[in-house]
């Protein structure tokens, strides 16, 4: 705890005066560029890899970067959801996964470890569709491999149920906002996007925006 009163204090003393009046701008109002949903995975900080300072991002983070569909589950991510397009009109979203996901190594090994975590075990069946297309697309396949088709397929099922939202198929439809399936490796630092044309994820130094859920 002390390293982090530590930072708090040298943000207040070297950092927030030399940005003094972009916080000052940021008190009245927000206008984010992009809509991020990712894991809380401790070693994923999307501010970092993608390079983006206070203000940029309206991020939602959770376990297993799960968008639980709009009829199933409202709740804090749904809300955030709604207030993210609705009311910060952001024009784009990305859903994004990364490499050594615990919570996908979860649902790939199920059984006592689950167990002992009825919160988490009933959270993760929101990925049921990728673990059961994994499980047939993947049936030969070893451990680790399964896992990063787990963690690529999990990221285009949590796009299909942001288009349950009222607010995101709206605006979707009405061409306002784009979606966008993200993994990124922590070992690498490397993004892979989903490219719909190739209906695969290549790198995002590949990529276009015309290759956007949208």
């Amino acid at each position: 705890m002390e390293r982090i009163i530590d930072g708090v204090l040298k943000f207040q003393r070297d950092v927030y005066p030399s940005q003094k009046a972009l916080f000052q701008q940021l008190s009245n109002m927000q206008r984010p560029q992009a809509l991020f949903i990712g894991c809380s995975d401790s070693r994923v900080v999307p501010e970092l890899f993608m390079q983006q300072g206070p203000g940029d991002l309206f991020v939602v983070r959770n376990a297993g970067n799960i968008v639980p569909p709009f009829a199933v589950a409202p709740g804090g991510v749904s809300a955030s959801i709604e207030y993210a397009v609705a009311v910060l009109g952001v024009p784009d979203i990305i859903v994004c996964g990364h490499s050594g996901c615990g919570a996908m190594t979860a649902i790939l090994r199920g059984g006592e470890q689950l167990e002992s975590l009825p919160a988490v075990a009933k959270w993760l069946h929101f990925s049921d569709a990728a673990k059961q297309i994994v499980a047939k697309q993947n049936k030969g396949d070893d451990d680790e491999v399964k896992l990063s088709a787990l963690i690529c397929e999990n990221v285009l099922t949590q796009l299909d149920h942001l288009l349950t939202h009222p607010a995101v198929a709206a605006a979707v439809k009405a061409k306002e906002v784009r979606l966008h399936g993200w993994v990124f490796d922590i070992a690498t630092g490397r993004v892979m996007t989903y490219d719909v044309q190739s209906e695969a994820f290549i790198p995002l130094t590949q990529a276009s925006f015309t290759g956007a859920k949208s």
